[in-house]
């Protein structure tokens, strides 16, 4: 089975599909839509958004993504990723420019899978992707301190900015509301602790009916969703956001992050997933899964999805091997939003904070995080440190650019270190007894050996060829150069310029396919001559005295 296969897995699971499995795919997809609940809620709310926003994304980009994606077991809907961006979006620019953004970014999301680059996202850096990861962790966490401690903020507050929340919070800590601290508190303890006891029952559900029961049953002074959000148990609407090229351009930035986290997140998630069941996805396919969910999802009220690791794991664990599983919870989620939905209200907002403490928690990777600080290159440390301080402080999009630009730049830092042009010593046979065994090299040819690749950050390393007066021939000998850009061909056009000009002869040993290839393109093998490339530094050697 071919990875970049467009096809969705559910058509290929289906050949051998039967009775048994569906069932067992059903009861996957219902316990999995259990714990997509109460989190789709915790985090349609903490995108800013209203909880029924969530319940609308968890059905459609959930049917869509597993009737079409590259999986046999991604679930999909909202993730704690997409929180803070989501969250920004809809405070600048409202729902409809949310949904103008998601939509393109679902465009994008489509031309990368049709353009086969589902392998492109490994190309990011595991340092960035685990900076911006914690660092999207600890935003979530400041959002929600301020409803596990119940404070009030005065009205015109604005909390866009991780920052403003910090300075809200700190502001407005003497409306700490006991109460709230006391729900939030248990229902973090269950969510904790629950596990522990069985995996059956998913703690976010325990939590919820907890924290329900303690406010109406002790008439808890707490703000529940109901208090700040009206309830809506309609099915999602269609809802078409008014295009125009002004605010295309406006959000277009939004758009492509969108669509670079939700390709990472998938594709992540289907990683593990592989090693969970012993598979493999279609990555491409998976990304034109994502783009046609991320449209659906917007053009019926819902946010930017993705593959969701934890929900996808859960239904592993619970017996789905295929999408039917992640169809079963997008169904179930619809006869939830029906019947159900009005219940939500009763919802405290402590328990959707302390939900989300434990997605923070969760999604941090505090150990890999230090493991990185411990053990990686310090160069890699860096992208590491600053990716996190920028989505913190700043947000991802900021992080991710000047994440990849560092990244880039030190890699090629470390590139052109590794890369050395070095001329061959000279010793004199009567003098020196290792003589003998050393290759015989006339006075008039000088030999230089170059190792590693030859790119725009270590090209001047060419301008280091020194000659005599004596010296006729120069043989550049590559056979450790794997690779040689315009600018280092452009740096070697230089250094035959240099020796026309001394009447030298350059000669070329073991020149690499791409390099050999480079110089053919460019007209320099014509200019120098097919002659003067030689397969081997012995014939360099000879060819050499032959000419002189």
């Amino acid at each position: 089975m071919k990875k970049d296969k467009l096809k969705p897995m559910l058509f290929s699971t289906m050949k051998n599909y039967d009775g048994k499995k569906f069932v067992t795919d059903v009861v996957a997809g219902i316990i999995v839509a259990i714990i997509a609940l109460p989190l789709s809620i915790a985090l349609a709310l903490a995108s800013g958004v209203g909880p029924e926003q969530g319940i609308y994304t968890a059905i459609i980009a959930g049917f869509i993504i597993s009737f079409l994606g590259g999986s046999r077991v991604q679930i999909a809907g909202p993730t704690a990723a997409f929180a803070t961006i989501v969250a920004g979006i809809v405070a600048k620019n409202g729902m409809s420019g949310l949904a103008l953004a998601t939509i393109l970014a679902g465009i994008i999301l489509i031309l990368m899978g049709l353009l086969r680059l589902g392998s492109l996202i490994r190309f990011i850096p595991y340092t960035i992707t685990t900076g911006f990861t914690a660092g999207i962790a600890v935003t979530i966490f400041i959002g929600q301190i301020k409803d596990f401690l119940g404070l009030s903020y005065p009205a015109g507050t604005m909390t866009i900015e991780t920052t403003d929340k910090i300075k809200a919070t700190v502001k407005n800590i003497d409306t700490f509301n006991y109460q709230a601290l006391i729900v939030g508190g248990v229902c973090l303890l269950i969510l904790i602790v629950w596990p522990l006891i069985t995996e059956k029952i998913p703690g976010s559900l325990i939590a919820v009916l907890v924290g329900i029961a303690m406010v109406k049953f002790f008439k808890m002074d707490v703000n529940t969703i109901g208090n700040l959000y009206k309830i809506k148990s309609d099915l999602p609407p269609f809802t078409a956001p008014s295009f125009s090229m002004s605010a295309i351009r406006n959000i277009l930035p939004d758009a492509f992050t969108i669509a670079i986290l939700a390709a990472i997140e998938s594709l992540l998630s289907c990683v593990v997933a592989d090693g969970m069941i012993n598979s493999h996805h279609r990555s491409n396919m998976e990304l034109i899964a994502q783009g046609a969910g991320n449209i659906g999802s917007a053009l019926f009220g819902g946010i930017p999805a993705t593959g969701a690791i934890a929900r996808t794991a859960a239904n592993i664990k619970n017996g789905g091997r295929s999408p039917i599983a992640g169809i079963t919870h997008s169904i179930v989620l619809v006869l939830v939003l029906v019947v159900l939905m009005p219940s939500a209200a009763l919802i405290p907002m402590p328990t959707i904070a302390a939900i989300l403490f434990m997605v923070a928690y969760n999604m941090c990777q505090w150990r890999t995080f230090v493991h990185l600080c411990k053990t990686a290159p310090k160069s890699d440390i860096l992208v590491l440190v600053v990716t996190f301080i920028l989505t913190v402080v700043f947000d991802l999009v900021i992080a991710i650019e000047v994440g990849m630009i560092m990244a880039c730049v030190l890699f090629m830092k470390r590139m052109s270190d590794e890369s050395v042009v070095s001329g061959w010593k000279y010793y004199d046979p009567d003098e020196d007894p290792d003589g003998p065994e050393l290759k015989q090299i006339p006075k008039y040819v000088r030999v230089y050996e170059i190792s590693g690749p030859m790119f725009f950050g270590d090209a001047d390393h060419l301008a280091n060829i020194s000659f005599k007066d004596f010296t006729k021939v120069i043989i550049i000998r590559m056979r450790g150069v794997p690779a040689l850009d315009a600018t280092a061909m452009h740096a070697m056009e230089q250094l035959y310029e240099r020796c026309n000009k001394q009447n030298i002869q350059l000669v070329f040993s073991h020149v690499n396919e791409q390099p050999y290839n480079t110089m053919k393109k460019s007209g320099f093998i014509e200019k120098i001559g097919a002659d003067n490339f030689r397969p081997h530094i012995d014939d360099a050697l000879e060819w050499a005295e032959k000419i002189n």
